[in-house]
């Protein structure tokens, strides 16, 4: 039996690109509906976050991640983990693939596809809310599959936003976030906002707002204003209805109801389900989930079995 490999970042990361990212998402969204199990254990402030998923015709994975605090305090990274990728036919594991690799490509990939399908044509202007790690990955891939795309970064911290479009020659930095968010063609959060950093109140016609930060049953980061005004999609309605504050407060409160949900990633890239017109403004909750880790981790494995 030969060694299984262990995929990293640095092994991997030149192999790949985000039309492809964007691409697998797509196709992975035309295969069967996935089967979905997450098991979530803690000791203290400390937790262990297991995903799994499974998709008839494109295999099966788990990634499984640890979240420790109080590495921070020693210079270590406090999310660490992998993901074990399964031969569909066999149930062999294929491969080992790092967290972060799987975990970066997933996140901007998915956000860029729901613009891509929801968005309108002629959107020229992103204004990206926050400055960290997936903002970075943002700014490429929506560069990547939005030509011509203006970016402006917007963050609490302002050395924050100069830091990372330093990085991205070209990109431009917002001072006023009510000013900015209703100059934007696509506005895309990226935030650990637990209140809403973006109000309805901003918005105009014809705005799609791509929404990542918001993981946790008690975050947000739009109010209910901005809901009531948006025609609302989320990548997985599995992952998101019942786990996510965007999604579930504004739910229970009574501001939304689950037939105000007109469609998630399966619906969209099958078009029974979209922009309806011009004028509409549209919000897509990225929610993540095991399924698109594995339909990423499928395009990382095939990439590197092409370069061996």
């Amino acid at each position: 039996m030969s060694e299984l490999p262990y995929l990293t970042e640095a092994r991997c990361e030149p192999l790949l690109d985000w039309p492809a990212a964007v691409a697998a998402l797509e196709e992975g969204h035309r295969a069967a509906p996935a089967a979905l199990r997450d098991v979530l254990l803690t000791r203290g402030q400390d937790r262990l976050l297991s995903r799994a998923a499974w998709i008839d015709g494109l295999g099966a994975g788990v990634k499984s991640v640890t979240i420790c605090p109080g590495n921070a305090a020693a210079g270590r990274p406090s999310v660490q983990g992998a993901m074990v990728v399964f031969d569909d036919t066999t149930g062999a594991p294929a491969a080992v693939i790092d967290n972060a690799l799987i975990t970066k490509w997933k996140t901007a990939a998915d956000s860029v596809l729901g613009a891509q399908l929801l968005a309108r044509r002629d959107a020229g202007r992103l204004l990206i809310v926050g400055a960290g790690a997936v903002a970075d990955s943002l700014i490429a891939a929506y560069g990547a599959v939005f030509p011509g795309l203006t970016v402006t970064l917007w963050a609490r911290r302002a050395e924050a936003a100069e830091a990372l479009a330093a990085r991205h020659p070209g990109t431009g930095i917002a001072r006023d976030l009510p000013e900015a968010v209703a100059e934007a063609d696509i506005v895309a959060t990226c935030t650990l906002a637990r209140s809403p950093v973006i109000r309805g109140d901003w918005l105009r016609p014809g705005q799609h707002l791509d929404l990542i930060g918001a993981f946790a049953p008690d975050m947000r980061e739009v109010d209910d204003t901005a809901l009531r005004r948006a025609r609302i999609f989320v990548d997985s309605r599995a992952t998101t209805i019942g786990h996510i504050g965007e999604i579930e407060i504004p739910l229970r409160e009574g501001v939304i109801s689950e037939a105000d949900i007109l469609g998630d990633l399966h619906d969209l890239v099958a078009h029974r389900a979209g922009r309806g017109g011009a004028e509409e403004i549209t919000l897509f909750k990225n929610g993540g989930g095991a399924h698109l880790d594995l339909m990423i981790a499928g395009l990382i494995l095939d990439r590197w079995r092409a370069a061996r």
